[in-house]
């Protein structure tokens, strides 16, 4: 909806909850509205009134204050202070005129107020006063929850949730010095598979595998990075520190072995059987922040962490999983490794130690 449309936003069709303990005024109040098209709810004591609310979810109440059993005031605090109905239009419609009874609407969270005996051109007018400010707020409401969801798309929920938070710090170029534990997980196999397949079979292959990969990622805690042709990249301990996130990643890249391993058995085993799964770990200090310029950026981390914890993934056979001597260190005693020969690394200079993980070290004690 355009701004000028929200300006000349019409009553008809709005549902409105008229709430009174005399008929009289509900079916007064709901002539004036009725006649311009409304849709009127009616209540005639607060514990109806609420469960109205829930029931019909209206546009706008117009609530009596002097009730038998539950006050206006009582009614309007509860709306108000419930996170469904916080935003929900309440005119208090009483005889009383005394300010410290206007102060105790306001203070119940009424948005207005009309004194009786109500004009109709007065109740029409504040009706769609507040319907255009209600639609407004509707309005936003659904281009953030759409904006989050196209984030989200794209982000990770965490990096979403921070940059939302505070996006006048975090949409500029640089970033924090992040300690975090880097997971890299790629399909073997995979350059062939599309090539013996249709283009098709291919992105549906894959969109399955990273569907099922990613969510143990998230489920263990850890933060979607991107993905890269066939692999996937993934970080824990950024934007939020968990305490466990070293021991975190490691245990994803175990369910995530073993959930490939389920693929592989199931009904879509027969596409798979000649894939395999191959994961890097290493752990460090990396750059946790925008990258690129300012026309392009890309949330993520950079430093050498991430490079180490690539060419330990590009080492890993099928099914394995390779971690750092820097990983180890962090979880020393709670899992199965066996030491390899130490590795040269394209682009580093000295030989890296690494461990083959076989699995939590109380699945063997057991």
């Amino acid at each position: 909806m355009q701004p000028l449309e929200l300006l000349q936003v019409p009553v008809a069709k709005a549902r409105i909850l008229v709430v009174d303990d005399q008929p009289a005024n509900v079916e007064a109040l709901g002539d004036f509205l009725e006649a311009e098209g409304c849709q009127v709810i009616p209540a005639y004591n607060g514990n109806e009134a609420l469960q109205r609310v829930a029931d019909e979810a209206p546009d706008l109440v117009l609530l009596d204050v002097m009730m038998p059993g539950m006050s206006g005031f009582e009614v309007c605090r509860h709306l108000k202070t419930a996170a469904e109905t916080v935003f929900l239009p309440v005119v208090l419609v009483t005889g009383l005129s005394a300010v410290e009874d206007r102060v105790a609407g306001a203070e119940a969270g009424a948005d207005d107020f009309l004194t009786k005996p109500v004009d109709g051109q007065e109740l029409v007018t504040r009706v769609r006063s507040l319907l255009r400010i209600k639609r407004l707020h509707d309005a936003l409401e659904n281009r953030n929850r759409l904006l989050h969801q196209v984030l989200g798309q794209y982000l990770a929920d965490q990096i979403v949730e921070e940059v939302l938070a505070d996006p006048e710090r975090l949409l500029q170029l640089g970033g924090v010095s992040r300690d975090v534990t880097v997971l890299f997980a790629d399909i073997r196999g995979f350059t062939l598979f599309a090539e013996e397949h249709e283009p098709q079979q291919v992105v549906e292959t894959l969109n399955l595998i990273f569907e099922r990969l990613s969510r143990v990622v998230v489920e263990w805690g850890g933060t979607l990075d991107k993905y890269l042709g066939d692999a996937l990249m993934a970080f824990f301990g950024a934007p939020i520190v968990h305490g466990e996130d070293t021991l975190a990643a490691i245990g994803a890249a175990l369910e995530m072995r073993q959930v490939f391993g389920e693929l592989r058995s199931g009904p879509d085993g027969e596409a798979l059987h000649r894939l395999g799964l191959g994961i890097g770990l290493h752990s460090g200090t990396a750059v946790f922040g925008n990258v690129g310029s300012k026309l392009l950026m890309d949330f993520t981390i950079i430093g050498d962490v991430v490079n180490v914890a690539k060419r330990l993934q590009e080492e890993a056979g099928l099914g394995q999983i390779l971690i750092s001597d820097a990983t180890l260190d962090l979880v020393r005693g709670r899992l199965w490794t066996e030491m390899l020969p130490p590795r040269e690394l394209p682009g580093r200079r000295e030989p890296i130690t690494c461990h083959l993980v076989r699995g939590f070290a109380c699945e063997v004690s057991s």
